[in-house]
C-alpha cells in the first residue's frame, strides 16, 4: 500500500511504465513499486551498471525495454503491448551545465520526449494515470517565495525552459485531449544512491569522506529547499493514486520540505552529519544563480494528504551513512526503510 498519506492505494497488478528508471529518483520508485506488487516496465536508453547500488532482489521481474523517449514508435509499442495503465515520466537530461553547453540534446529529450510520451498515452486507452516530472526550475526567478503552483513560469535558461515546456505540454494534453495527467514540481532532491556528483549534497559528502575540503561554486548565499528522495517517491505515488481515483486531472503539484536553507547553511549541516571539521572552499564563480528559489507544498498537503516525513537532519544522516558504507567499505545499504 502507498504510505505517507491518509488514503492507501493498492498497486498490486498495475502495469507501470517508468521512463528514467535507472536514474536517482527512478531507481527508488521502481524499488518501492516492486515491493508493492506493481508490474514495472522500464524504458532504458543506456545500459548503465547499477547492481552495486541496488540489491538485485529488489529488481526481480523488472522488464527493461531498450529505447528512448525521443522515439514515439517504441513508446507506442511498449504502452500497447504491456497494457500500461500508469506512466511515470522521469526521463530527462537533467544536468544544467550540460544543457547550457549543448542545449539541443536537452530540448530533444525534455521537450520532444515529453510530447512523445503524452501522445503515446493519448493513443492508448489502457492508460489511466500519467505523472510528468517538471521542476522548481520551471518557475524561474519569482518575487513570491515560497512559490505556489499558480505562479507564472518564468524560466529563462535552456534546462529551465525545457522543463517549463514539458510542464505546459502536459497540462495542454490534459485540457485538450483528456489525458489523465498531472505534473510534479520538486525542489532539489537528495538521498542515498545519487551518483550525480555535480549536485551539492553528494559532492560535498564525497569530498568530506575523502578528507578534502568541499567546493562551493556559488558564493554560498542562494537559498533553496532540499527534499529527501523517499518523500518525493511517496509524493509521486500519492499523485498517481489520486489520478487513478479520479481526484486529480490536469494540475501541477509542488513537492517541497518547506524548510529552505542557504547553500553554506546546507554545507555546514552536511559537515556536521559527516563529523568533519573541514571548511568549504567558496569559489563564487557560478553565474545566473537565482537568489531565492523554494516552493510551497500547501496544495499537495491539502489535496493529496502528502507531507514530507523526513526532516533534513535525519535525511542527511541517512544519506551520509549510505555514502560512507559505499565509499569507505564497498558495502551497500539496502533501500529498506526509505
Amino acid at each position: 500500500m502507498t504510505r505517507r498519506g491518509e488514503a492507501a492505494f493498492d498497486w498490486q497488478g498495475h502495469q507501470v511504465l517508468v521512463t528514467g528508471a535507472t536514474g536517482f529518483l527512478g531507481a527508488w520508485l521502481v524499488s518501492v513499486l516492486r515491493g508493492e506488487g506493481a508490474g514495472i516496465i522500464a524504458l532504458v536508453r543506456d545500459q548503465v551498471p547499477q547492481g552495486h547500488l541496488w540489491p538485485s532482489a529488489r529488481l526481480e521481474g523488472l522488464v527493461c525495454v531498450p529505447g528512448c523517449v525521443e522515439d514515439i514508435t517504441v513508446l507506442d509499442r511498449v504502452i500497447n503491448e504491456y497494457e500500461i495503465d500508469t506512466v511515470l515520466h522521469l526521463a530527462a537530461q537533467a544536468i544544467v551545465p550540460l544543457a547550457n553547453r549543448s542545449p539541443l540534446p536537452t530540448l530533444e529529450a525534455n521537450v520532444r520526449g515529453t510530447y512523445n510520451v503524452l501522445e503515446a498515452c493519448r493513443r492508448n486507452e489502457t492508460v489511466r494515470a500519467v505523472v510528468v516530472a517538471s521542476s522548481d526550475k520551471a518557475y524561474g526567478e519569482q518575487v513570491l517565495v515560497p512559490t505556489p503552483e499558480d505562479a507564472p513560469l518564468l524560466a529563462r535558461h535552456p534546462y529551465d525552459v525545457s522543463k517549463a515546456c514539458a510542464d505546459q505540454l502536459t497540462l495542454a494534453y490534459a485540457a485538450t485531449y483528456g489525458v489523465p495527467a498531472c505534473v510534479t514540481r520538486c525542489g532539489n532532491l537528495y538521498g542515498p544512491g545519487d551518483r550525480n556528483w555535480s549536485r551539492i549534497v553528494p559532492s560535498v559528502i564525497r569530498s568530506l569522506l575523502r578528507g578534502e575540503r568541499p567546493v562551493v561554486r556559488s558564493d554560498g548565499t542562494p537559498v533553496r529547499d532540499y527534499l529527501y528522495v523517499g518523500d518525493a517517491v511517496y509524493g509521486y505515488l500519492a499523485l498517481a493514486a489520486a489520478i487513478h481515483e479520479g481526484n486529480q486531472h490536469g494540475e501541477a503539484f509542488n513537492l517541497s520540505d518547506e524548510d529552505p536553507v542557504s547553500v553554506l547553511g546546507l554545507v555546514s549541516e552536511i559537515v556536521a552529519a559527516c563529523g568533519s571539521g573541514l571548511d568549504p572552499e567558496v569559489l563564487g564563480t557560478a553565474t545566473g544563480e537565482i537568489s531565492r528559489q523554494y516552493l510551497s507544498s500547501a496544495k499537495a498537503r491539502e489535496s493529496l494528504a502528502w507531507k514530507p516525513a523526513v526532516q533534513r537532519p535525519d535525511g542527511l544522516r541517512r544519506t551520509v551513512s549510505w555514502y560512507r558504507s559505499w565509499i569507505e567499505t564497498g558495502v551497500v545499504l539496502t533501500p529498506e526503510g526509505l
